[in-house]
């Protein structure tokens, strides 16, 4: 469309370029007057005027984040470490987990065995479109064990059911039933991520951060700390969307019929798909046994990505798999640890963490909880990238509980990571909420009349899970 001789398109670029450079130039800025040598201010101001710069570039998206990440690593060389102790956090072995990761979701939905478990799953549902929801609920959940990507989970999941509630569009209105499966999708997609420390990236963030605090977590029992939470508030949300968005009665026969068709389209278990099956079994079974055998979950996790590319027992070749490798994550995810370590060696935590401990001085637990929680989830409505928030959220989590009575640091940085997961109320607050939106089965106010409940749920579960579960 043009108006006034401009695109209005070119005009959102021009727009978009003028705020980006706006955002550079105020990041330059704070860089300029606080970072270098000459600057007279203590290591811990420099190292939080060194977080407001990469949260600048982040959440402004003035480069891509592989960019961001790397003019991360120059500020952190010059200033704070030297340039080897800077990339040795590539070589943390949670980095290298979710390196495997990408090979390990990449081939599970490459040989199709992800589309097949899918259409298998739903069909648990025996033709009820109240089950269906339910039911679909419970898929994502289960693809979170097997396939540690959210974008990967919510896209697989999302071509599924549009496809089913396509199919039965000339035989039933199932407006609402197709409200509850996408923005179900939505909010459990992200929050069963949590479920196992391989879910997803921001898990595995949170997993290597915790467990370098001397946690004693290996795959099982982090699966049962957050397995209450998660699985509780999937029950839940199944019983409010039947409250806000009531399914519509469907002839059970035409639905099972749909969805037995389409896992016949299928046909029979490829060779690819039985060799799939095997690896993502084997390195599932080598998780859960990690207490026996000693061998690291990352170390299991590139065993099982190495695998599903030898010659013979493979499913895939180099040149496909490498595809699937998000190498700017892979940066910018090696970056966020950067920071967080950055953040506790100048001391910048401890000292906002005595800080708040001051502020809130002979408060209850329940209150710092409660306070932690709520200061996630605002911020949450900002960040729309989750490892950008657990940056500054779970290390400062972990220093607050530090400094409270009792053994507490643990379940405070676990709550702190729960809140900061899901968001509830927007559709920009991240590319899950995205892919699901664009099937345009829900609104923006669809999301809201549902988000706001959700949310006080979400809340609830996890102050009863830090002060009764953990």
């Amino acid at each position: 469309m043009q108006i006034g001789g401009f695109s209005a398109s070119g005009r959102v670029a021009d727009s978009m370029k003028t705020r980006k450079t706006s955002l550079f130039i105020l990041a330059l800025l704070f860089y300029v007057v606080f970072i270098p040598d000459y600057a007279p201010f203590p290591a811990e101001l420099k190292a939080l005027v060194v977080l407001v710069i990469v949260q600048i570039l982040w959440i402004g998206r003035v480069f891509p984040l592989a960019l961001s990440a790397l003019n991360l690593i120059l500020i952190l060389s010059l200033h704070f470490f030297s340039y080897e102790k800077t990339l040795s956090y590539f070589a943390s072995p949670i980095v290298w987990l979710m390196f495997s990761t990408f090979f390990l979701s990449g081939a599970f939905i490459s040989t199709g065995l992800a589309a097949r478990v899918s259409l298998f799953v739903l069909g648990w549902s025996r033709g009820s479109s109240r089950l269906l929801i339910l039911i679909s609920f419970v898929l994502t959940a289960i693809l979170s064990v097997v396939l540690p990507s959210n974008v990967g989970k919510a896209s697989l999941a999302a071509s599924v059911y549009n496809s089913i509630l396509k199919s039965m569009d000339p035989i039933a209105d199932m407006r609402n039933t197709s409200k509850s499966m996408f923005i179900g999708l939505t909010y459990i997609v992200p929050i069963s991520g949590a479920l196992v420390a391989t879910g997803a990236s921001s898990t595995i963030y949170a997993f290597g951060l915790i467990e370098k605090q001397g946690a004693s977590f290996d795959y099982l029992s982090w699966l049962w700390a957050f397995s209450l939470p998660v699985l509780l508030f999937l029950f839940l949300l199944w019983i409010l969307a039947m409250v806000l968005f009531p399914p519509e009665k469907v002839d059970r026969r035409k639905l099972m019929e749909i969805i037995d068709r389409k896992a016949a389209e299928k046909g029979r278990l490829t060779s690819r798909e039985w060799k799939m099956m095997i690896i993502i079994s084997l390195t599932l079974v080598l998780w859960v046994a990690q207490p026996l055998h000693g061998v690291s979950i990352p170390l299991v996790g590139l065993l099982g990505a190495v695998l599903t590319l030898l010659p013979a027992i493979g499913v895939w070749d180099w040149e496909e798999a490498r595809t699937r490798i998000d190498w700017d994550m892979m940066l910018f995810f090696a970056a966020t640890i950067m920071v967080s370590q950055m953040l506790i060696e100048t001391g910048t935590l401890q000292l906002v963490s005595d800080l708040l401990v001051n502020l809130l001085g002979g408060q209850s637990k329940l209150l710092i909880f409660i306070l932690m929680v709520l200061l996630t989830m605002l911020l949450r409505l900002i960040f729309v990238n989750i490892l950008g928030l657990l940056t500054i959220m779970l290390p400062l989590a972990i220093t607050v509980g530090q400094s409270l009575p009792g053994d507490t640091a643990m379940g405070v940085a676990m709550a702190v990571f729960l809140a900061s997961i899901p968001g509830f109320l927007f559709i920009i607050q991240s590319p899950v909420h995205l892919i699901s939106f664009s099937y345009q089965y829900f609104s923006e106010r669809d999301l809201l009349k549902i988000g706001l409940p959700s949310m006080l749920i979400w809340t609830l579960l996890i102050l009863f899970s830090a002060l009764v579960w953990w």
